[in-house]
């Protein structure tokens, strides 16, 4: 047996034709009609490229004073091969950052524990994460590409930590950045939870209060204050971003909050199987307190279980919200099924394959029927048929639910050139607004769709309401 080859068990090539097989099994989703509220995203940067904004984040005619960098990826993205295209780009974008996220994961265990093979299993853990695989790995949220960057931050430091590389904490530093131009300050709460926990090795405390490491994480400060501090169009940024979070910790009762104390790990459990469970069944044997590797695994599991601890115990707060630290959860698990020997390893390469097989089948088959026949495919016919009936007049949206974005996402496709929908003026006389419920005060019902679940409806106004 030797640090590269380990015991025998799967191969690396096995594993990385796993790996490659997960990535594959994300492209069907490039076909699925808009879920949830993936429409924010996609409604945002068709509005931000009309109106040649690339600081602030528009959105229906206002400014949601968050942060761009997605944005800009999907404009980019969306100007070469169309805007027809905008969310398959969106969704593109999301599955990009979460293989890549596997890479780096594969990189940083290759580099603390010394073994290409066990970096292929860590990368294939991850990959396989119910969460991941079955959902947030390719919905066109921003949390996935947030996760990447955070995460290639905190391996980049640790590496850079183990190493004495000020080259790669710049480069952890960059990521951060990167972190929070795609979404909030929470960035630097994960990556301040692995400095505290890499300063309680002497050595890496040496090297984290160097000037090097002063000066690197000074430029990043700098960086956030020119953004925040400088840039005209972000005033008040910090402040609603800021307030975000501490809306998280509002009290909302007793018994909702100790509801939430018992559910939040349950959910974290389900979203993170069938890894976790194999990791739990496979502590019962209890090499893994013999691995030489222990105290790298240590470091992982205490900046993972740090970052979790602020989300757990919040009042309010949603498991995606962890996607930065799943990464380090699959080392985690990744190296307890490893020390349970080459058995462990296989059974376990099984339960991931059986796990393809049914995203798969559901990415196939059962989801396009769901979308078919009660809820997606339903949000382009209405849009097609509000264009039909509001042609020539004024058309607005008033509708922020999840199927009111995804048609309104679906008619600024439809009526290019024309400029993206907006929320109506303060006075209108004639026109067509989209509204979640029946608003005398908006208009009087001029249609109904049924989406789903939901009604949607379409109001008018004056002259617009006799037109045919």
């Amino acid at each position: 047996m030797t640090a590269e080859n380990g015991p025998a068990g799967v191969s690396a090539r096995k594993l990385w034709v796993l790996y490659a097989a997960a990535a594959a099994a994300f492209i069907p989703a490039l076909g699925f009609y808009y879920v949830g509220e993936e429409a924010i995203f996609p409604i945002s940067s068709l509005e931000m490229w009309y109106a040649g904004e690339w600081i602030q984040q528009r959105f229906l005619g206002g400014s949601l004073q968050h942060n761009p960098l997605f944005n800009w990826i999907i404009i980019a993205i969306s100007r070469l091969v169309g805007w027809a295209w905008m969310l398959p780009v969106a969704r593109l974008v999301t599955i990009g950052a979460t293989v890549s996220a596997g890479l780096v994961l594969a990189w940083l265990a290759s580099r603390a524990f010394g073994d290409r093979r066990f970096a292929a299993l860590a990368a294939v853990v991850y990959m396989t994460l119910a969460d991941v695989v079955l959902y947030r790995g390719w919905l066109a949220y921003v949390d996935p590409l947030f996760g990447f960057f955070v995460f290639s931050a905190i391996a980049c430091l640790w590496v850079a930590c183990r190493e004495r590389r000020a080259a790669l904490l710049g480069l952890a530093v960059a990521s951060l950045t990167l972190a929070f131009l795609a979404k909030a300050f929470t960035a630097y709460v994960f990556y301040g939870t692995a400095v505290l926990v890499l300063l309680l090795d002497r050595g890496h405390r040496r090297f984290l209060l160097s000037p090097a490491s002063l000066a690197i994480h000074a430029a990043g400060v700098a960086a956030l204050t020119v953004w925040l501090g400088i840039l005209p169009a972000n005033e008040g940024q910090g402040v609603r971003m800021f307030k975000e979070i501490l809306d998280k910790l509002g009290f909302t009762g007793v018994r909702d909050y100790l509801e939430k104390l018992v559910a939040y790990p349950a959910e974290t459990v389900l979203k993170l199987s069938p890894a976790v469970l194999l990791a739990l069944y496979y502590t019962r044997r209890r090499p893994w307190a013999q691995d030489p590797a222990r105290p790298v695994l240590m470091t992982a599991a205490a900046i993972a279980a740090l970052g979790y601890l602020p989300y757990w115990l919040a009042p309010q707060s949603h498991t995606r919200y962890l996607l930065p630290l799943y990464p380090l959860a699959a080392l985690v698990f990744a190296r307890v099924i490893w020390d349970a020997g080459p058995a462990a390893q296989s059974v376990t390469v099984r339960w991931f394959g059986v796990l393809l097989a049914i995203k798969l089948a559901v990415a196939l088959a059962i989801f396009p029927y769901y979308q078919k026949a009660y809820r997606g495919e339903n949000f382009a016919a209405a849009a097609k048929a509000i264009l039909d009936r509001t042609r020539g007049h004024a058309l607005y949206t008033t509708n922020v639910s999840a199927s009111g974005l995804s048609v309104a996402a679906n008619l600024d496709i439809l009526r290019l050139p024309a400029p993206p929908l907006v929320w109506p003026p303060p006075a209108w006389d004639s026109g067509f607004v989209i509204s979640y419920t029946p608003d005398p005060g908006m208009g009087q019902v001029a249609e109904k769709y049924r989406l789903g679940g939901n009604d949607l409806y379409l109001l008018c106004r004056g002259a617009a309401c006799n037109a045919r």
